[in-house]
């Protein structure tokens, strides 16, 4: 669920850095295939094969390993945009609007169905598959089981979190009857229309389509599944997600902001929202750097669910200001909303 890390990465580095190696002769794997033979019933044979035949990821290890990536110069026109001027422009494009639209539509009867079993609006639901793979056209292309085996076991900051992350996508595989070497996702082992990571997909994943499967590259199970992690991490149907506040000033600096943070409104003075916003709990402050001024919001309860899926308060919002622009144009094409 990293999406614009592995974007950006994508973006810096140009060249594919791939090539066979035998993970077997590391004694750390050895170690790792005796536990899931010992405690999850492995066929030893079979993951001393797949370990023997790993097409090692050096652009997925890069991500981590600052030395193995090319020099970059940022673009001229950087020095004239803020942080999140850069994000609103990769994220909220016109185009992933009216695909939102479409796709909103196509499977209107499954969003339809999402809500009124998880009570997630649909423009949340996709906003996030807009966002993490562009309405499924761009799930990932990079072998998953190869990825988060070059993770695992190649020195970086984030070893020990991939290697729960290849304990739980093989468990994942032997459930799901799939073939590991058959999966395709991110450079970090996100899979499908939500980019899940593989520990998610125990407990949020569902079969939405009852056919006894859990695929994420199935438009049912994904609304579905990401209409669920919402459900599970508290969302509340019918509240608002976010407003847009004035203050006093071009930059904002007299509260600490974030997710991370909460305020009672009453002690927020000279803050006020821009329109109406019928929401009496505590609120977080996102504050947005534009060029020459810093945008300033009030998040909500439903704000801070959406930060679950991605720990980031410009992702968060990049969700809420797409899934409101879907809303208003899928209204505008056809006359009505999907509930």
């Amino acid at each position: 669920m990293k999406f614009l890390f592995s974007l950006l990465l994508f973006l810096i580095i140009s060249t594919s850095f791939i090539w066979a190696k035998d993970y077997t002769k590391k004694r750390e794997v050895r170690v790792f295939i005796d536990r899931m033979v010992k405690h999850y019933h492995f066929k030893r044979s079979s993951l001393t094969k797949l370990f023997s035949q790993v097409t090692f990821q050096k652009r997925a290890l890069a991500m981590y390993v600052p030395s193995l990536r090319p020099k970059w110069t940022p673009p001229k026109q950087y020095k004239k945009q803020g942080s999140w001027d850069r994000y609103e422009a990769i994220f909220l494009k016109d185009i992933k609007v009216e695909k939102g639209v479409e796709y909103l539509h196509k499977h209107r009867k499954t969003f339809s169905r999402a809500y009124q079993k998880y009570g997630v609006q649909p423009e949340y639901i996709s906003a996030i598959i807009g966002i993490e793979s562009h309405y499924g056209a761009n799930t990932g292309k990079y072998p998953v089981f190869d990825t988060l085996t070059t993770l695992s076991f190649e020195k970086n900051r984030r070893q020990k979190f991939y290697r729960s992350e290849l304990k739980e996508f093989l468990l994942m595989t032997q459930r799901e009857r799939i073939n590991p070497k058959h999966v395709k996702g991110s450079f970090a082992g996100a899979i499908g229309l939500g980019q899940f990571m593989p520990s998610n997909y125990k407990t949020f994943v569902v079969d939405f389509n009852n056919d006894g499967k859990k695929r994420m590259l199935n438009h049912e199970d994904a609304i579905g599944s990401v209409a669920y992690y919402f459900k599970r991490h508290g969302w509340r149907r019918g509240q608002p997600v976010a407003v847009r506040v004035s203050y006093p000033g071009k930059r904002f600096t007299g509260k600490k902001t974030g997710y991370r943070y909460t305020y009672s409104r009453a002690s927020l003075k000279h803050i006020s929202p821009k329109w109406q916003f019928d929401y009496h709990g505590k609120v977080h402050l996102i504050k947005l750097k534009r060029y020459g001024f810093d945008e300033l919001w009030y998040g909500t309860h439903n704000f801070y669910v959406i930060t679950r899926y991605n720990h980031s308060s410009y992702y968060a919002m990049a969700v809420y200001q797409l899934a409101e622009r879907i809303k208003k144009s899928y209204k505008k094409k056809y006359g009505g909303y999907v509930r």
